[in-house]
């Protein structure tokens, strides 16, 4: 329709103009003029009132769409950030733990480590003490028997002084001598 209506104003304005057809651009034509004008208020009120709603509309539905979409992305970005501290928060109550754990099994270690160590000490001594009774023990019997053997020693002087029938001065002067030597040799 619009192609139409200019094809009528350039025959109209062929025919005012003669067989040239063409116009000065610094000429006016006063019937261009009104129907370029006559042809841009309809259009525009027609644009107005079936183009204009439906772009304005889908233009608001469109900003409204984007500004949700913004909101959502700031919320998720806002929890992304709580998530992190708390993330952040747990990491480093983490390796506090990890560290009081850490602390902790090497303050045991230790007293484990003491623990041991006064084990074996009082086992070492108990083995010592042990030991040690043991060789008392021994040293008792060794001079029990030693008493023993002794006892025996100088009744098998004595009766070989009685068969010899030495003098009693002699007699002890030898017992004494014999008892001098075993414990020299002692």
């Amino acid at each position: 329709m619009l192609y139409t209506i200019l094809a009528v104003l350039q025959e109209h304005g062929a025919d005012s103009h003669g067989a040239e057809g063409f116009s000065s651009p610094f000429e006016v034509n006063f019937g261009l003029f009104f129907w370029t004008w006559l042809i841009f208020i309809s259009l525009f009120f027609l644009l107005r009132k079936f183009a204009w709603p439906p772009i304005v509309r889908l233009t608001e539905e469109r900003e409204r769409t984007i500004q949700k979409h913004i909101e959502d992305a700031e919320r998720a970005n806002a929890e992304a950030k709580e998530t992190l501290e708390k993330h952040k928060a747990l990491m480093d109550s983490s390796k506090e733990e990890a560290r009081a754990l850490v602390a902790e099994a090497k303050d045991l270690a230790e007293k484990e480590r003491e623990s041991l160590l006064a084990k074996t000490r009082e086992e070492q001594d108990e083995v010592l003490a042990r030991a040690k009774r043991e060789i008392e023990a021994e040293r008792e019997r060794a001079i029990a028997a030693l008493r023993k053997e002794t006892v025996d020693l100088s009744l098998a002087a004595a009766s070989k002084l009685i068969e010899a029938r030495l003098e009693s001065e002699a007699d002890r002067k030898i017992v004494e001598d014999y008892l001098n030597a075993i414990g020299e040799n002692r």
